[in-house]
């Protein structure tokens, strides 16, 4: 074994420029500004959901209230490849800030919306800057924590995601009876500010100039391939059409427009002198593995979990606030195990038995919410989510911690980019296909409620777009057990079709690899950074303890040690995934 090359941290530079010194002090106020921005961008997707079915009423646009959700993952899905090219060639610091600037003055935006496609547009530029801030958060804490101690930092993130995941629906239904719905997203300018603030002044992260061409190509069939995929998926919320006309010529052109946008992508990324997404990270199974995880991930389980506040004001007649407590048990089973398996994977270094176990804990989860009722005790309903959320809590952050631990350093915000986004257009299409099986199930099923009912006999709005729950409260006997049976009966079955997509995770999850978690920081790696040397730990099993600290001078020096994506690697080599633990 090569021992790990070292120098003196008294005056470091790279190039003429000082290098950051990783020590404790420095790394926990890095990783408090990144948790400020985390909270922002994970209030924001738990507060609209308990608001929603208000929202949409007021707004009407029920029948469409897919697009609330599916506007922000498309956008989210569309920068986070942006985000993570821009942040390895240019530095993280400015597009973090752009983040959540974008991201501030939208919540604005969306706050005074007065239709609902303006609303449906300021989400989508709210998703231009939460993509950022998730991809972002996490490559900074890869670039400033080795793999094998991100554990214990892995905690702190999945308390704070249950924290604002339990606070977000309790103030979007508080805000829904009190002030009004449009605080669920004024609520964020002020935290946006303080997170700037805070960004601006502890974020202090090294800037570089890249003399690589942009993708632009790379960039342009991205977006028209993603947008593609969405549109399609969501063709029948778009139109309001049931069923797809294959006749329908501006359908047809949608269709070759995302086969074409496809395949020229990936003629385009093999051409490219700096791709957007760099094709050869698919030759190395764990990152392919872990991406194909996320996707099945994101079409099975966010799309479903976005719809159980609806059922919950609509069937079984909890208020606003009240909805929002029912679903408390999944945020704290997300909080429990993803604290839970970053202590174990900090102490172990082993990581492969969680997505395993946290892909079948959630088919199960999912097989049991097909049993749902209007009438069903919530203390039932609560370990269904208890259950689900557990799942989730294994899985998300420990694939990251995969695949961030399997590639080059230098290409730490590509990789980790890569796998959300693939994600996030699992999420995009499972909730855009998720909506049209619940909303067309829905309406037959109102359609049938409503279609004997003699005019007048129901307040007006109630029977179409502009149903709210108040309305659904409002309702005499025996329509509303009519309208609640409806709802109930769209939902409950519609869990069945993702139910195979959990289990072919699981599969997946079964040959993920076990590769050795990496003692260096990626800044380190990179030579833009030395480790503090008062921080002394062991490079690999048996090895004495000492520092490691990259080599100082003028070109980056990638001072890996033996575990980085599983060997040594060379500054400008590929890591070989080939060190799996025994």
């Amino acid at each position: 074994m090569a021992s790990p090359q070292t120098a003196s941290p008294a005056a470091p530079t790279d190039g003429g420029k000082p290098l950051v010194v990783l020590t404790p002090r420095t790394v926990w106020v890095i990783f408090g500004a990144l948790m400020a921005s985390m909270f922002l961008s994970s209030l924001d997707q738990s507060i609209v959901g308990t608001a929603m079915p208000t929202i949409v009423g007021e707004l009407h646009g029920v029948e469409h209230q897919g697009w609330v959700i599916t506007a922000y993952i498309l956008a989210i899905a569309i920068v986070m490849p942006l985000y993570g090219k821009f942040g390895d060639l240019w530095g993280r610091r400015w597009p973090f800030l752009v983040a959540i600037g974008l991201f501030t003055v939208a919540s604005a935006g969306a706050g005074f919306a007065q239709s609902f496609p303006e609303l449906v547009a300021w989400r989508g530029v709210q998703g231009l800057g939460g993509g950022g801030l998730m991809i972002l958060s996490q490559a900074i804490i890869a670039d400033i924590v080795p793999a094998k101690d991100r554990g214990k930092y892995m905690g702190p993130m999945g308390a704070l995601f249950g924290i604002a995941a339990v606070i977000g629906p309790l103030l979007g239904g508080w805000f829904t009876e009190g002030p009004g719905w449009r605080w669920a997203f004024w609520i964020n300018v002020p935290i946006g500010i303080a997170a700037f603030v805070v960004g601006w002044v502890a974020l202090k992260l090294p800037t570089h100039r890249s003399g690589r061409k942009i993708d632009v190509a790379g960039i342009f069939f991205m977006v028209v391939a993603t947008s593609g995929i969405v549109l399609v998926t969501s063709w029948e919320s778009l139109t309001s059409s049931r069923g797809y006309d294959w006749s329908d010529p501006w359908l047809l052109g949608l269709v070759a427009a995302v086969v074409v946008s496809i395949a020229a992508f990936v003629v385009v990324e093999n051409r490219a002198e700096e791709p957007l997404l760099p094709l050869h990270l698919f030759k190395n199974p764990t990152f392919t593995i872990a991406t194909l995880i996320g996707l099945v991930l994101g079409m099975g389980m966010f799309s479903a979990l976005a719809f159980l506040p609806t059922f919950l004001q609509m069937s079984t007649g909890a208020g606003v606030t009240e909805s929002g407590f029912l679903m408390l048990p999944m945020m704290v089973g997300v909080m429990l195990t993803a604290i839970g398996s970053g202590i174990a994977i900090t102490k172990t270094g082993r990581y492969r038995m969680f997505p395993i176990a946290g892909l079948a804990i959630t088919a199960l989860g999912m097989m049991w919410l097909t049993q749902i009722t209007g009438d069903m005790s919530m203390v039932l309903f609560g370990a269904m989510i208890f259950v689900m959320g557990a799942g989730m809590g294994l899985v998300m952050q420990t694939i990251v911690l995969a695949v961030q631990n399997s590639v080059d350093p230098h290409e730490l915000g590509t990789a980790t980019s890569a796998n959300n986004f693939f994600r996030e257009i699992g999420a995009a299409v499972g909730t855009a296909l998720f909506s049209t099986i619940f909303t067309s199930r829905l309406a037959d099923n109102l359609a049938g409620v409503f279609a004997d009912l003699p005019a007048g006999s129901v307040p007006e709005g109630a029977e179409g777009s502009s149903l709210t729950p108040e309305m659904v409260q409002a309702l005499p006997e025996p329509v509303h057990t009519g309208v609640v049976d409806a709802f109930t009966d769209a939902l409950a079955p519609a869990f069945w079709y993702l139910v195979p997509l959990v289990l072919v995770g699981f599969v997946l999850a079964l040959f993920l690899k076990e590769v050795r978690l990496s003692d260096v920081a990626g800044m380190v790696a990179r030579g833009e950074a030395v480790a503090d040397p008062g921080q002394a730990r062991p490079v690999v099993d048996g090895a004495p303890d000492e520092p490691v600290v990259a080599v100082v001078g003028s070109e980056p020096a990638t001072a890996a040690a033996p575990g980085h994506g599983g060997s040594e690697t060379p500054s400008g080599d590929r890591p070989r995934d080939d060190a799996p633990v025994s």
